[in-house]
């Protein structure tokens, strides 16, 4: 494995195309800035440290339309995408910053980077962790262990009815929603609000109408199926509220191993989407 040098705007998207839902890590340099210099021998380790990502090198001035077209005028840049979409940056020669950014994005791969077509990806590193919020959570089993695969698992606390609270970092659109569950204790019916103010409460739950209600099977669970939404409901979504009502035995207990959401983001990387911007020599290294 190493790492792969782009020749042009036509290469440099092949290259996002052909790795599909993996991790790519683009590192847009430059001959003359001594940072770039210093970090490229580390990096150039990182292949063969992860050898499920894909690792690219964009020199700018060779490449001075990639650069303009991806919003980098300042050197080193790293950016991540997946499914040819940006999922991070990171801006300066901080490799401590870098590999932890690919650990994160690296982590939990075997479940959330299949590839699910139409331009579909999983969202859920697009998750504002610090902003999301559970009710009614087990102290020792929160909503933070269902959201990345083999994370833990959310259990319910005083009995079995739970609100999910889960923010996004961008606005996103969802196509559907992966649960996994133990078919007996996972949950059974659910409502589904979004871009609430607060996190509501379950009288506001029970009395509100939602965008979408669902009906689970333990078939559902127990495989993690895709649960299809009515797409046209969640086209800009920044919240995402999941009333959970009861489960699938009718016990106190509700459990959630895996909760994945489906869809895509509102900013993508194509063209049309970047105006260009001219960088200069030198500038901000």
């Amino acid at each position: 494995m190493s790492i792969r040098e782009i020749n042009d705007e036509a290469h440099f998207q092949s290259e996002l195309l052909a790795a599909g839902t993996r991790l790519v890590v683009v590192d847009f340099t430059a001959s003359w800035c001594g940072p770039c210099q210093r970090v490229a021998p580390f990096f150039g380790m990182f292949p063969e440290r992860y050898p499920k990502g894909v690792f690219l090198k964009v020199d700018v001035d060779k490449c001075q339309d990639v650069a303009a077209s991806q919003g980098v005028s300042a050197m080193p840049t790293f950016i991540f995408y997946k499914n040819r979409t940006k999922v991070d940056r990171l801006q300066g020669a901080d490799l401590l910053a870098l590999e932890a950014k690919i650990t994160k994005h690296m982590s939990g791969s075997s479940e959330c980077d299949e590839d699910y077509g139409q331009g579909l990806m999983d969202l859920n590193a697009f998750i504002s962790k610090q902003e999301c919020e559970c009710l009614n959570e087990c102290d020792e089993h929160t909503l933070m262990h269902c959201l990345t695969p083999e994370g833990g698992f959310l259990q319910s606390d005083c009995d079995e009815q739970l609100i999910l609270s889960v923010t996004f970092n961008q606005c996103v659109k969802i196509h559907s929603l992966k649960i996994k569950a133990p078919p007996q204790v996972g949950p059974k019916d659910i409502k589904l609000f979004i871009n609430q103010p607060r996190t509501i409460d379950f009288d506001s739950a029970e009395g509100m109408t939602s965008v979408q209600d669902l009906s689970l099977a333990p078939k559902d669970l127990e495989n993690g199926n895709l649960i299809n939404l009515r797409y046209v409901k969640f086209q800009s979504v920044q919240n995402l509220q999941i009333f959970v009502k009861n489960n699938q035995c009718g016990g106190e207990i509700t459990q959630i191993d895996f909760v994945g959401f489906i869809g895509s983001p509102l900013m993508t990387t194509k063209m049309t989407d970047f105006k260009r911007v001219a960088g200069k020599k030198g500038e901000s290294h």
